[in-house]
């Protein structure tokens, strides 16, 4: 697939976006431990998703995610949590004149 010399689009700046704070957290890895999602989440989406606070909360948050069981959180399993929240959002960012 060759790129395309044209300037991103505003949705492939934010999977770009998506995928470079992904790799920030997760390091050379490629994958999350429980605190990297924590410190992810408290950091890079605290306008959607409360800070976790309770050890409880990121556990059964964390396993719920790990879909393979092997105690990581891979791009994969990062992407539901992404499309999760942005789904759960979608509606703060209708204008209100289509609301109904």
């Amino acid at each position: 697939m060759e790129a395309s010399k044209e300037p991103m689009s505003d949705l492939e700046n934010g999977m770009a976006t998506i995928i470079r704070v992904f790799h920030k957290y997760s390091g050379l890895k490629r994958k999350l431990k429980k605190a990297e999602l924590k410190d992810l989440i408290n950091n890079e989406m605290n306008h959607f998703i409360m800070k976790i606070q309770e050890n409880d909360t990121l556990d059964e948050l964390f396993a719920d995610l790990d879909q393979n069981g092997d105690l990581e959180i891979d791009f994969k399993e990062f992407i539901a949590l992404i499309a999760m929240v942005t789904s759960a959002c979608h509606e703060l960012f209708i204008p209100s004149d289509h609301k109904k």
